[in-house]
């Protein structure tokens, strides 16, 4: 009877991820929850600007699920990306040479901090949740002393606040279209190339894939700058979003970009994930973080929620890979 059923089922049902539809349904009742608090949950306007604010962490997490996918973690993504914002700030002050090279540099130096933890996973063997760590508090050390432990007085270049607020496009912002485009060249590297299928493979098994000819360690270390560079750009956004950059203003953005990741069906043990999925967990995280904003949640109650989805997500996965 169960065979019936499933040859009943149309082809696009069976294509279907059921993390990923569970994160679309979670969605559509978080909008429902949503109207009930406030009347303008629903309006286009409103809707837009939550979609604006997704692209943020949507450019951030895009990196994340690639480390992910290899079964890694990136602990340093709080600092690289108030590194992208401060010094792509710092270097807008130096005239109109300065304005054209801010964006360009702070992705730059996101992108040489992945590099150290990619070398340091792949080359040297360190567990990535220890090398991403020390990155991370070596980042947090240089900011301070840049700052002298004050708010930086540095501004965003006009460019930095176009791209993050402004309309290329009659009704769709600057913000949304970087992470159309963030996207659509990750969907790209994962399915299109022999990257991808690496990347894919590492994350099953890391051994296979270098017995069948895979140069696991190049990958690894490839993975981990693309990381960086995207946390820093994600950065150069918020620092054009707000027209300056902020001590630990990435901190916010950890535990969310990991919880979309695994909340879209990735999993957190390697190998298996999809793009679409990251897309649905940002917009369920933005959403439910505007909800619990509503509600007036403090701001430990929401890292307690991103905790234990986490926690739940890798009790789901581990369990999973364990009946394989």
């Amino acid at each position: 009877m169960s065979d019936m059923t499933s040859m009943a089922k149309p082809a696009f049902l069976k294509r279907l991820d059921p993390a990923v539809t569970t994160a679309f349904v979670c969605i559509f009742v978080l909008l429902l929850v949503g109207s009930i608090y406030s009347r303008n949950f629903l309006s286009p306007e409103y809707l837009l600007q939550q979609l604006k604010v997704a692209s943020f962490l949507g450019v951030i997490a895009s990196g994340m699920m690639l480390v992910i996918l290899l079964g890694q973690i990136d602990l340093s993504l709080p600092w690289v990306v108030t590194v992208g914002a401060m010094t792509s700030s710092a270097i807008a002050g130096y005239g109109d040479a300065g304005a054209i090279l801010a964006i360009p540099f702070g992705i730059f130096c996101g992108m040489v901090i992945g590099l150290v933890n990619g070398v340091g996973v792949a080359y040297l063997r360190i567990p990535s949740m220890i090398i991403t760590l020390a990155t991370n508090a070596v980042a947090q050390g240089l900011m301070v002393v840049y700052t002298g432990g004050f708010s930086p007085k540095d501004s965003a270049s006009p460019a930095m606040r176009y791209l993050a607020t402004g309309f290329t496009i009659p009704g769709i912002p600057n913000a949304v279209i970087c992470w159309a485009v963030v996207g659509a060249g990750t969907v790209f590297l994962l399915t299109r190339t022999t990257f991808g299928r690496a990347v894919y493979g590492i994350g099953n098994r890391e051994r296979a894939a270098y017995l069948s000819g895979i140069d696991t360690r190049r990958v690894v270390m490839i993975v981990f700058a693309i990381s960086g560079a995207l946390a820093a750009f994600g950065g150069v956004l918020l620092a054009g979003y707000a027209s300056k950059a902020a001590q630990s203003m990435g901190d916010a953005y950890l535990l969310p970009a990991i919880a979309a990741v695994v909340l879209g069906g990735t999993s957190i043990l390697g190998g298996r994930g999809s793009y679409l999925g990251t897309v649905a967990g940002v917009m369920l995280i933005t959403l439910l973080q505007s909800i619990l904003s509503v509600m007036q949640m403090p701001e430990f109650g929401r890292q307690i929620i991103y905790g234990i989805v986490i926690v739940g997500m890798l009790l789901l996965y581990g369990r999973e890979r364990a009946h394989r």
